[in-house]
């Protein structure tokens, strides 16, 4: 058992070591430029360019694999990542940051495509849904390890860029030694915005409006802690605390969403999420105690709605359309991602640091008013007809390619599909 388990194992090794330099690089740049004196709208930009550069990635990393393939394009990607984090360290400059950070995201995309579809390759249908859940819980975890690697070292030298050059550098390794075969080809990605939103209004709408707020916290977030004067250690332990809130609270809220119409709960958590928003602007929280609760408890919420919205689309989609939908809703949520820190820091800055809540709570209320009036419009999927839910990080940390690992992509074990009713 363990053994059939052990290539897949090697290259989740690699993930965590990525995700970590990711977390570690993404926490550090707001920091050092809040230290520094950088503008607000610069550090914003910083977000807004990483994920031109992911989205970026998705479209065009597929092309480079084919062309030199997977183990030289994942080391170009994962040494691309290494370089730029040094660079950062040693080039102190806003204006080459947001240029740089376009890179990362690039690099990154291109390394979870590598990535994940070897994981795909190397799952069976008998396996795929645990190591489905294991590139879920090494996404999760990582991601707030590195993040917490902040806390050990002076944000005022270049150790911590170091450490992220290091994490990235040995990313590598697992893959450059592991025994497994390296997979077919990249499938091309591609977005249908028509057919999205035919599949599915509310969750065309709320992978959109997600990426918004979650683009503006994950990129502002450490600068609104630094701006309030909470400590370092309590800056990173926001952030994780963010993230892990909104993992553990996406089965039972998904549990909910399985036993009735999955909009009302989308549409409660949102405005749910806008109300604790505005709760945080207003009480303007300084405590590292009372910033910590208050976070998580958004974080709780935010990050469920992105997993909510994939199940509802997918239960108005075909199965053959699985993959096609999952994939251009992350795609979706992406180009939020880069509109959301283009609101938050104009806010920031011109009111206080709690006004990048007022940047979240936006979107949140609009996504809960328009599914509310989708409600009024179309019937619910009936019981029997829905996907069963499934967690999936609201991070920007999986590519489209990560939809094929998903159990529900294998067609082949869906016999008889039943017509699905109009969409939502």
């Amino acid at each position: 058992m363990f053994m059939s388990f052990r290539p897949v194992l090697s290259l989740l090794w690699g993930t965590a070591f990525l995700l970590a330099g990711s977390g570690l690089h993404g926490l550090i740049l707001p920091l050092r430029g809040q230290a520094e004196g950088f503008s607000t709208t610069a550090l914003g930009l910083l977000g807004t360019a990483w994920a031109v550069g992911f989205v970026a990635g998705c479209y065009m990393a597929p092309r480079l694999v084919r062309k030199v393939g997977h183990v030289r394009a994942y080391g170009a990607f994962a040494a691309t990542a290494s370089i730029v984090a040094l660079m950062t360290g040693i080039w102190i400059n806003e204006y080459a940051w947001i240029i740089l950070r376009m890179f990362t995201g690039f690099a990154m995309a291109g390394a979870f495509m590598v990535i994940e579809s070897w994981l795909n390759e190397r799952s069976s249908n008998e396996n795929r849904g645990t190591v489905f859940g294991l590139y879920m819980m090494v996404t999760y975890a990582s991601i707030m390890a590195g993040q917490m690697v902040v806390a050990s070292a002076d944000i005022g030298n270049g150790s911590l860029f170091m450490m992220a050059g290091i994490l990235f550098c040995a990313s590598l390794i697992p893959t450059a030694i592991s025994s497994a075969m390296a997979p077919k080809p990249l499938q091309s990605v591609s977005l249908d915005l028509k057919g999205l939103y035919r599949n599915s209004p509310v969750a065309s709408a709320a992978c959109l409006l997600v990426g918004i707020a979650n683009g503006a916290w994950g990129t502002l977030g450490a600068v609104y802690g630094a701006r309030i004067g909470i400590s370092t250690f309590e800056i990173a332990l926001m952030m994780s605390l963010v993230v892990l809130a909104g993992a553990l609270a996406q089965m039972p809220v998904g549990r909910l969403s399985d036993r009735m119409d999955r909009r009302y709960v989308l549409a409660g958590a949102a405005a749910g999420c806008g109300v604790i928003a505005l709760l945080i602007f207003v009480a303007m929280p300084r405590s590292g105690a009372a910033v910590l609760v208050m976070t998580a408890a958004y974080g709780m919420l935010a990050y469920t709605l992105y997993s909510i919205a994939v199940a509802h689309a997918n239960d108005h989609a075909s199965p053959e359309d699985f993959v096609k939908v999952s994939g251009g809703l992350l795609l979706l949520y992406g180009f939020g991602t880069m509109i959301g820190p283009v609101i938050g820091a104009p806010l920031m800055d011109y009111m206080r640091p709690e006004s990048l809540f007022l940047a979240t709570a936006l979107p949140h209320f609009v996504l809960a008013g328009y599914t509310l009036l989708r409600i009024s419009r179309r019937a619910p999927v009936a019981s029997e007809d829905k996907e069963a839910f499934k967690t999936l990080p609201s991070e920007r940390a999986v590519t489209p390619q990560a939809v094929l690992l998903d159990p529900r992509s294998d067609m082949d074990t869906v016999e008889h599909p039943e017509e699905r009713q109009d969409a939502a």
